[in-house]
């Protein structure tokens, strides 16, 4: 019987394994990394979008809770015409977002592997989280609308941190993205470890919407923020 009757030895075989493993070893990481790089591209993108989404959304006066001519701000549900705005039995149309931002749960949106939270300021500038199913939590109520004219913010985190992504990401009427690596609080959906609203927001305490951001610097949440270029 031929050797090649035989079939392969053990040890050919034992070195294919080897090489397959060592490819693997080297692979796998470059691929993980390859879509954690990815999905943040993508947080920072979208983050980017949801702000021409207010920015325009404010810009047409649709949202104008106190009818001084002056338009305010709006959550997903809103922006994206999921739900009628504040005050009002109308939605955005055509919306000024994503209709997949219509897609809220538990006040937030999934995306390419990250969580999205809007929040919208009270008389005090506290930060206000939409309803659970999306839009205004309790019919214009809580939302200060005087300070919706000039306030928001947005937050971007990954589901699982470390698997789906590493930064998390702040966008507020700045316009300007940050970012953060969670040196200090890593955040991640899959722990319940969220940021709140002032999480990126410089100071101590009580901390309003209205507070300078922490750009390049530490935050209340004692993470360093910085820009994102």
């Amino acid at each position: 019987m031929s050797k090649r009757e035989q079939g392969f030895t053990l040890i050919e075989l034992m070195i294919v394994v080897a090489i397959i493993a060592i490819i693997a070893s080297i692979a796998i990481p470059n691929l993980l990394s390859a879509r954690l790089n990815a999905n943040e591209s993508a947080a920072i993108a979208t983050l980017k979008n949801i702000s021409s989404a207010q920015s325009q959304c404010q810009a047409s006066g649709v949202i104008d809770v106190n009818g001084n001519g002056a338009g305010e701000y709006g959550f997903f549900g809103e922006l994206s015409g999921r739900t009628a705005v504040r005050n009002s039995t109308q939605s955005i149309s055509p919306p000024v977002l994503s209709t997949a931002f219509g897609n809220v749960a538990a006040a937030r949106v999934n995306r390419s592997g990250y969580v999205f939270q809007m929040f919208l300021p009270d008389t005090n500038a506290q930060g206000i989280e939409e309803d659970a199913t999306g839009g205004d939590p309790d019919n214009g109520q809580g939302v200060d609308a005087g300070q919706a004219e000039t306030l928001w913010a947005c937050y971007a985190w990954p589901q699982v941190f470390g698997n789906s992504g590493k930064r998390t990401f702040f966008v507020n009427q700045s316009g300007d993205v940050l970012s953060t690596n969670g040196a200090a609080v890593a955040y991640s959906e899959s722990t319940a470890n969220r940021p709140i609203f002032s999480a990126a927001f410089l100071g101590t305490g009580t901390i309003a919407m209205s507070a300078g951001v922490a750009a390049n610097t530490l935050a209340s949440d004692t993470n360093r923020w910085t820009v994102v270029n």
